[in-house]
């Protein structure tokens, strides 16, 4: 089983302007296989493999002044790119059959640098690792600083580096288990309990204990009134305005 680990990420301005280049760079590839595949199937023509996209969009690309920067991030994040793009046709195919489970998706989209989220991934063979001094440190980048609000159970599989529409970076760690060792370290007990799930409460244990319900939303929604409050407030165009629709 996999399970996701997410944490706070807090690079510094030069740490910043590298996961730029990092994105932009996955984006650039994901587009270009994105559109190599749209051209094949225009001409009539095979889809290209993914070792022949590699070859073209990667390896001969940086070989040439139009896409020579593409050599300033790590190529695990371009391969990666790559990746996505055909675990996304192959979904989309899957859907058109009927053997995929879930909502219908559509083909592939083009992405853009406005997209609210950005993405790369590195996985283990990008050489990534966590310092003694608990940071992140990635290659082409840097250690970058990690808010650690808990201990991984074992060690990450892949970490993807995720900056969201409010400009805030977090680390996204994929962990390998193995059920049966999570059972062994689960302390051996001969007690139960019943736990019934409600509405003025969270839950209620079958010993009489009632766990309060922890109401996110309604302290979310207080917030966001009183911050769309004070956006209506700021001058259209101005910094304070740019900053208070992000907050």
């Amino acid at each position: 089983m996999q399970l996701r680990y997410a944490f706070r990420l807090y690079p510094d301005p030069g740490q910043q302007r590298a996961l730029a280049k990092a994105f932009g760079c996955a984006r650039v590839i994901y587009n270009d296989a994105v559109r190599a595949r749209e051209d094949a199937r225009t001409a009539g023509l095979p889809f290209p493999t993914a070792g022949q996209l590699s070859t073209r969009l990667i390896t001969d690309a940086k070989r040439t002044p139009a896409r020579s920067w593409l050599a300033e991030v790590s190529a695990v994040v371009l391969q990666q790119s790559l990746r996505d793009a055909e675990m996304a046709y192959r979904n989309f195919f899957a859907s058109l059959k009927g053997t995929r489970k879930g909502p219908r998706t559509g083909p592939p989209r083009f992405k853009s640098r406005k997209d609210a989220r950005q993405s790369v991934r590195f996985t283990a063979n990008a050489r990534w690792s966590i310092t003694p001094g608990g940071r992140l440190n990635l290659p082409k980048i840097g250690a970058v600083k990690v808010k650690w609000s808990r201990t991984l159970p074992a060690a990450p599989t892949s970490v993807t580096v995720v900056k969201d529409a409010a400009g805030r970076f977090f680390a996204s760690f994929v962990i390998d288990t193995d059920p049966a060792a999570d059972a062994v370290r689960m302390p051996k007990t001969d007690r139960t309990v019943g736990i019934d799930l409600g509405l003025t409460h969270f839950a209620v244990l079958s010993d009489g204990t009632k766990i309060d319900s922890p109401r996110f939303l309604r302290r979310a929604e207080k917030k966001l009134k009183k911050a769309q409050r004070e956006l209506s407030r700021k001058q259209k165009g101005s910094k304070n305005r740019a900053k208070a629709r992000l907050k």
